[in-house]
């Protein structure tokens, strides 16, 4: 689904330059669940941001099914971005002043998406990650990782084909934490959806399909 060819990414710093990510070669498959692993440092949150058309590589190519995405127009790139690209952070970025309910449809709406199909959609959706009885209920009134079950259906409204995870079990407790890594492993199962999860955690990376180390800004 997704080929990367020689992706480099650097930052000028003053007068020197931050080289992040030094030449990623990775072909993605549809269906896979990806962990990718490494030391703070290692270019694992720039490669997930570049894969999401949220920065712009220095050099290479990001192709999703054939074509480049970085040759598209700033306008088209966002229109990708929100359609078919899903993201889980590991702070979860939930309006307080808004429901469950209402996150969750929040992004689908500001599609201009017809409202009830999307209400629809989300309670399903919410009840999937098991949140059904909690629905009207603001952030402040749900757990870490309630919180974090709600972006995680937020993510999956639009039906994206690809989700990309940044640390999502981070600021939760390891029992949460597993939960939430087995919610996401069951919804690539069952909806086929690909994602890529940038992760520390051993124990959960050792579930992925496969693992991807970084150092120093290359995979090895």
């Amino acid at each position: 689904m997704i080929i990367v060819k020689d992706l480099h990414k650097s930052f000028p710093m003053g007068e020197q330059t931050l080289t992040v990510l030094r030449g990623i070669d990775l072909t993605i498959e549809r269906g896979e669940l990806i962990a990718v692993v490494g030391a703070s440092g290692a270019g694992k949150s720039t490669l997930l941001h570049i894969l999401g058309l949220l920065d712009r590589p220095s050099k290479g190519t990001v192709c999703f099914e054939g074509q480049d995405l970085f040759q598209l127009s700033e306008a088209a790139q966002a229109e990708f971005r929100n359609r078919r690209i899903g993201f889980v952070f590991q702070f979860h970025h939930l309006l307080p002043e808004f429901t469950a309910l209402e996150n969750a449809c929040m992004p689908a709406l500001i599609q201009r998406r017809e409202a009830e199909e999307v209400r629809q959609e989300a309670i399903g959706l919410l009840k999937d990650v098991g949140l059904g009885p909690r629905l009207q209920h603001k952030p402040g009134e749900l757990s870490g990782g309630e919180q974090q079950r709600v972006a995680v259906a937020r993510a999956l409204l639009q039906k994206p084909d690809l989700v990309l995870a940044d640390e999502p079990t981070g600021n939760l407790d390891t029992h949460t934490g597993d939960a939430l890594f087995a919610l996401m492993r069951e919804l690539n199962k069952a909806r086929g959806t690909t994602f890529v999860i940038v992760t520390h955690n051993d124990k959960l990376s050792a579930q992925a399909d496969r693992i991807l180390h970084m150092q120093d800004g290359q995979i090895i």
